[in-house]
């Protein structure tokens, strides 16, 4: 057992409807002491017992289809970073990467195309 805890609080706010409004997040361990605003957070955890990836992934209301796009390059490409660290399998981190700069293209294309309708 840890000897030291550090604790991420998540509050998220829901509408009548129960979908997300607000969600606000605070890590003193990481140097964030006061709740900050966030948009849309994506949870991923392993169970141990069960060999499996569960999720939560929840957005507000307020999450535009572009920050949403830049939300999942972004995340591709920590994960890409975090993967490196981890198995320190460069060639496959990197293939990572290009796989999510070509998304990032496919998405600006999209976002093109919505905006000439």
């Amino acid at each position: 057992m840890a000897n030291n805890e550090s604790e991420i609080i998540l509050k998220v706010g829901l509408d009548e409807e129960k979908v997300p409004v607000s969600i606000d997040w605070v890590a003193k361990d990481g140097g964030v002491d006061k709740p900050k605003d966030a948009k849309a957070f994506m949870l991923s955890i392993w169970d141990t017992t069960e060999s499996t990836a569960l999720r939560i992934d929840l957005w507000t209301k307020k999450m535009m289809v572009d920050e949403m796009n830049d939300f999942f390059f972004q995340t591709y490409m920590t994960m890409a970073d975090t993967y490196m660290r981890a198995t320190q399998f460069e060639e496959i981190a990197n293939e990572m990467r290009e796989f999510a700069k070509g998304l990032k293209a496919k998405m600006e294309a999209e976002m093109q195309k919505k905006e000439q309708l």
